[in-house]
C-alpha cells in the first residue's frame, strides 16, 4: 500500500468535484493508498473547504471531515524541519508530513510543490500518481 500525503488542491477537487483526483477518494476507500495528514494539514483542509465559493454549510464541511477523511487518514505528528519551498512556506507543511510519515509521494496541483527542484520525497499530480500506481500494479499483474 503506498503511503501519500495529498495537498489541499487535489483533496477538495477530488471529493467536490471528482474528476481525477476523485479517483484517490475511491483508492484510500478500497484500502489501496493510505493517505497521511498532520495536524495543520487538516486546518489548512478546514480552512479551504470553508470559503465561500464552495458554498459548503458547517454541516457539510463536518461530513466531509468526520465521514470522507479522518476514518481513512493517518495522522502524523510532524516537527517543523527545513524549509523547502522559499515562495510558498505554507507549503513546507505538507513535505514534512511526508518525511515524517514515510511517505511515496506527495500528490499536488500546487505548482510551487511540483516545480521544486529539491525534495525529499517525489511530488507528482494526481495523474502522474495514478499512471505511476497503475504501472506497479500491471508489473505485479505480468510477474
Amino acid at each position: 500500500m503506498k503511503r501519500v500525503v495529498i495537498d489541499t488542491n487535489v483533496l477538495v477537487s477530488g471529493l467536490l468535484f471528482g474528476g481525477v483526483p476523485g479517483k484517490l477518494v475511491s483508492l484510500w476507500k478500497e484500502g489501496r493508498i493510505q493517505p497521511l495528514c498532520s495536524k495543520g494539514i487538516i486546518d489548512e483542509y478546514l480552512r479551504v473547504l470553508a470559503y465561500p465559493k464552495f458554498e459548503l454549510t458547517e454541516k457539510e464541511i463536518s461530513f466531509v471531515l468526520y465521514q470522507e477523511v479522518l476514518p481513512w487518514f493517518e495522522i502524523v505528528t510532524v516537527q517543523v524541519g527545513d524549509p523547502f519551498v522559499k515562495n510558498d512556506p505554507e507549503d513546507d507543511k505538507f513535505i514534512w508530513c511526508a518525511v515524517e510519515g514515510k511517505a511515496d509521494a506527495l500528490v499536488s496541483g500546487d505548482d510551487h510543490l511540483l516545480t521544486l527542484k529539491r525534495s525529499p520525497v517525489p511530488i507528482l499530480s494526481a495523474s502522474k500518481f495514478l499512471i505511476a500506481l497503475q504501472a506497479e500494479d500491471d508489473a505485479v499483474t505480468d510477474t
